[in-house]
């Protein structure tokens, strides 16, 4: 295999470069940013520069990650970018403190191990944001329980894993003692692309040391509080041993949601079945007549709790939206009062209708 196909350059991204029709110009992988150049791998340079065309025409999340593929004019010493290469995968998040500006946390991830610990930062409503903006972001999702080796009674964690991520694969996993290691490497094969992701503290920088065998990153334990510390302060792509590259994201105290492409329906496919019986297609299972969503929590098949995850997710990337669309925001509201009307006239008409 060749350094390029190792790093995960195929037909996608080949493709691309092809179109481009410029001899002079060759791919190259970022594996590190630095204040004004990129550190590259796949070419002779180890540094880049943008070109000045490339420079003042990106936009924040257009300018080169970690992660991405580039074309490049090389040099012995330094290479000039001229293009970024089209993403087959993006996860994004809604910048803290802002509404609706993204900010790009990591691209051309193949699986991202989801890690959560055994200790009080298992939470089953953050699982399911994590896991549902993996897939938005077009990669696949594989859940890492860590630290298991604490806690000796894991049925209960489990469960919450199967209930915030329906069909996702579930790794048991303690970075100390080795366990879930060779499960992880199976997902890492030669030219494949990986990533963690997590809150600070759960034990990625731990368990990317294991996967290297040897201590590359830093490991700080966690505050009295068992709340994590920030251990890995910059994204870095790492090559492997035995193939396959891991890209290493700082623990991440939040994950606004921005947008949906299809991941909250993923995410929360069992709200999604029970919808296909709702009596009205553009049911939005707060109190319309027919809902079998609310049918279904009433019944204590679908946990009240769930429900409210999948309301408070589509509300957030709505506000989101709206935010960045005005015109969409007058439309939205709008169409909320035009449903809201003709189900005040519905029940007006037969009161059996009413909840």
């Amino acid at each position: 295999m060749t350094k390029l196909a190792a790093l995960g350059f195929d037909d996608f991204f080949a493709s691309q470069l092809e179109r481009l029709a410029n001899p002079q110009w060759v791919p190259a992988r970022i594996v590190a940013e630095g204040q004004s150049s990129f550190h590259l791998s796949g070419c002779r340079a180890a540094l880049g520069d943008l070109s000045g065309a490339l420079r003042g025409s990106l936009s924040k999340t257009e300018r080169p990650v970690v992660g991405d593929w580039v074309a490049v004019v090389d040099g012995a010493d330094r290479a000039s970018i001229q293009r970024v290469l089209d993403r087959r995968t993006t996860l994004v998040r809604r910048a803290a403190g802002t509404l609706a500006e993204a900010q790009v946390v990591a691209v051309n991830v193949d699986v991202f191990f989801v890690v959560t610990a055994v200790n009080r930062d298992f939470n089953e409503r953050r699982l399911e944001r994590y896991v549902t903006a993996v897939w938005n972001s077009g990669a696949e999702p594989v859940v890492v329980l860590n630290k298991v080796d604490l806690e000796s009674n894991l049925d209960e964690m489990l469960e919450a894993i199967d209930r915030a991520a329906i069909g996702v694969p579930v790794v048991r996993a303690s970075a100390a003692s080795g366990e879930g290691v060779e499960a992880l490497r199976a997902y890492i094969t030669a030219g494949k692309t990986v990533g963690f992701i997590g809150s600070s503290g759960v034990g990625k920088s731990s368990l990317t040391n294991r996967l290297l065998g040897r201590e590359a990153q830093a490991v700080r334990g966690l505050r009295g509080d068992e709340r994590g510390r920030h251990t890995t302060t910059a994204r870095q792509l790492i090559e492997l041993p035995g193939g396959g590259v891991l890209v290493d994201t700082p623990g991440l105290r939040e994950l606004g949601l921005l947008d949906d492409a299809g991941g909250v329906e993923t995410s929360f496919a069992d709200v999604a079945a029970f919808a296909e019986s709702c009596r009205f297609r553009d049911c939005a299972h707060e109190n319309e007549p027919g809902c079998a969503v609310l049918g279904a929590v009433e019944s204590g098949e679908l946990p009240a709790e769930r429900l409210g995850s999948y309301r408070k997710l589509l509300a957030e990337i709505a506000a989101a939206e709206r935010k960045r669309d005005p015109v969409l925001a007058g439309r939205t509201k709008a169409r909320w009062k035009e449903i809201h009307r003709a189900m005040r006239a519905r029940a007006k008409i037969d009161p059996k209708l009413k909840r």
